[in-house]
Order: structure tokens, then C-alpha cells, then sequence
């Protein structure tokens, strides 16, 4: 009985060692493939799934895309130089039958076909075009590795080159060419500014001598009117004095003008001067004097000077506080557009390097 009892646990051991063993889990992002016997059955999808342990083989197929390092490769470029290149490719299985059964191992295969693939489109390109058209040698080993891995059942999303490294040789030529390129750049940059200084110079010197003179015109007008104002009325001014003093000295007789003529010579007399000059006629004088003395003339019988009267009419009108204020403004006028004029007669120029293009001629 107890022989019976242990045979009974023995034997549900052992069925359930072999239930569990032909238990298989499959996640979702796989795709499993079961062969029963060396004959394929068909796919497993994702989840708990149960085949005939011992017998059944299941492949698991992951359907992820799937990063691949292709390894740094020294390639030579049509002009002969150099250059050691690397690149990763972004593969992704759509066929997991194709995958299994048409190679061994896809991983392996599409990386030595993107070297090989590699090799030779760079082996098409000089240096240059290695290095300015990365996209287009991109899209060159994609094509190419898309059409060979499609009959494999994987698919080829993308192709990044990593990185383009001359050899040291060709580096340091490069670094040199790109040195005096720089400087040729610079060396032509250098000139266009000078000569856009000059050029700026030389415009802002002729406008300052065009301002300069241009106010050294309006400055001598604006003077000459300001002289011939203060001349007009100078003269003016001693026109009516001369009237004032022909029509002051009517009254006087000729004793009084000896008198008064006596007396300029007496403050004549009194100077250090050496030499005495008589504005007047000196026998007249005596003989004025003469008459003053004694002698007997004629008297003064001219009387017309009481017909004019003495008054503020032969003053001549005064000017007025408003026509005073008027001439004072205008001076002060003139002064300030001379000092505008001069101020304005250098102008401003702007900075050249600061502009791509020297400023056109305005004036």
C-alpha cells in the first residue's frame, strides 16, 4: 500500500515537471516560433502559452527596434585620404520567420554588410563630401543595407554616421588649409574696413568743408548786413546832430563865435603838442577879434533863425522800447545762427566696420 501511495507521488512529480517544462512565456513586444520535431508549426503570440515539452522548440523573436554599432573602419576616400569612419544603424525585425530560417544571426550580418556597404560609398566621396554631406551618406547606406536586409526580414530605419576622423597627416594639412583660409578671410575683411574708412573719412571731410563754408557765407552776410544797419544808423545819427547844431548856432552873433573860437584855441595851446594845426582861416580870426576889441562892423541883421523853432521835432523821432527790443533780438539772432553754423559744420560719422555697406551721399 505504501509502495502504491509513493509510486502515485513519483509519478505526479513527474507529470508535472513535464507540464511545466513545456510552459513558455512570451512578452509582448516578442513574436515566438515553435518547430516540433525539426518542422516548423507556427507562431506563438504574446503571453502564457503551453507546447508539447521535449519535442517542440520555441525561438523567440524580439521585435524592438534594435541599436547596432558598426565599428571604426580606416576607409581611403577618392582623393586618397585616410579617414577612419564609424556609423549606427537602427534595424527593426517585420519577418520573424525570414529572420530565423534565411540567416544565422541577422545582427551579425547586417553589421558586417553596413562596414562593407560603408567602405565603399566613402570610397566614392573625396574628404570634402565626407565631411559636408554626412546626410547624404546617410541615406546612401540606408538604401543600400534596406534593399539586402529585406530578405532577411529586418528593416533598416535609420543610418547616423558617428564620426569622420582623418588620420593625423591629413588632419594637420586640413588645420593648416582652414588656418589660411581664415586669415585670407580676415586679411580681406581688414582691407574693405579701411578702405570703407576712408572712403567715410574723406566723405565726412568734404561735407565738413562744404558746412564750413556754407556757414563762413552765411556768417559774412548775416556781419555785413549787421555793419551796414549799424553804418545807416551812425550816419543818421550824426545827420541830425549836424541839423541840431546848424540850428543852434543860427542865433549867435559873430563876437560870440569869436569868443567860443578864442576859447578852442586857448585848450589848443594848453596840449604838449609841438606842431598846431588851424582848422579855420587865422586873418579871419584876428580880425574878428580885432573887431571885438573896438573896431566898428556891421551889425547882425540876419534874423531868420527865429523863424525856426527850437523844439523836440528837430530832434527826429526816437526809436522806441519795441523797436530797441526788435534790433536786440535780431543781434542776438545772428550770433546764435553763427554759432549754430559752426557747431554743425563737422558731422558725424558713424563707425564702418559696424555696417556691410558705407552709408550713400545725402548731401
Amino acid at each position: 500500500m505504501l509502495d502504491n501511495l509513493l509510486f502515485i507521488i513519483i509519478f505526479a512529480l513527474v507529470i508535472i515537471l513535464i507540464a511545466a517544462k513545456g510552459v513558455v512565456i512570451i512578452q509582448p513586444y516578442e513574436q515566438a516560433l515553435q518547430i516540433r520535431l525539426g518542422q516548423y508549426i507556427g507562431r506563438l503570440n504574446p503571453g502564457f502559452r503551453w507546447v508539447i515539452p521535449f519535442i517542440t522548440e520555441v525561438i523567440k523573436v524580439d521585435l524592438r527596434t534594435q541599436v547596432m554599432d558598426v565599428p571604426q573602419q580606416e576607409v581611403i576616400t577618392k582623393d586618397n585620404s585616410p579617414t577612419n569612419v564609424d556609423a549606427i544603424v537602427y534595424v527593426r525585425v517585420v519577418d520573424p520567420e525570414k529572420s530565423v530560417f534565411e540567416v544565422s544571426n541577422y545582427k551579425m550580418a547586417t553589421v558586417a554588410l553596413a562596414q562593407t556597404s560603408l567602405r565603399g560609398i566613402i570610397g566614392d566621396l573625396e574628404l570634402d563630401e565626407i565631411l559636408y554631406n554626412r546626410e547624404l551618406i546617410n541615406n546612401r547606406l540606408r538604401d543600400s543595407l534596406d534593399r539586402e536586409t529585406d530578405q532577411w526580414g529586418v528593416k533598416v530605419e535609420r543610418v547616423e554616421i558617428r564620426e569622420v576622423d582623418p588620420v593625423g597627416a591629413v588632419k594637420q594639412a586640413m588645420t593648416e588649409q582652414t588656418a589660411a583660409e581664415r586669415e585670407r578671410r580676415a586679411a580681406i575683411l581688414r582691407a574693405d574696413g579701411e578702405k570703407r574708412a576712408a572712403i567715410l573719412s574723406a566723405e565726412g571731410k568734404r561735407q565738413s568743408m562744404i558746412l564750413e563754408a556754407e556757414g563762413e557765407r552765411q556768417s559774412k552776410i548775416l556781419r555785413a548786413e549787421g555793419e551796414r544797419k549799424s553804418k545807416i544808423l551812425e550816419a543818421q545819427g550824426q545827420a541830425q546832430g549836424l541839423r541840431i547844431l546848424s540850428l543852434g548856432s543860427r542865433p549867435l552873433d559873430k563876437k560870440a563865435i569869436t569868443v567860443l573860437s578864442l576859447d578852442a584855441l586857448k585848450q589848443m595851446a594848453d596840449g604838449q603838442a609841438t606842431k598846431i594845426i588851424f582848422p579855420f582861416e587865422l586873418s579871419g580870426l584876428i580880425r574878428q577879434s580885432a573887431k571885438f576889441l573896438g573896431a566898428e562892423e556891421e551889425e547882425f541883421t540876419d534874423e531868420t533863425w527865429k523863424e525856426y523853432k527850437l523844439d523836440d521835432s528837430i530832434l527826429g523821432k526816437p526809436p522806441s522800447d519795441v523797436e530797441v527790443e526788435d534790433a536786440t533780438e535780431f543781434v542776438k539772432t545772428i550770433e546764435s545762427t553763427i554759432k549754430e553754423i559752426r557747431t554743425d559744420a563737422v558731422p558725424e560719422v558713424e563707425d564702418p566696420i559696424g555696417s556691410d555697406k558705407p552709408e550713400e551721399d545725402k548731401s
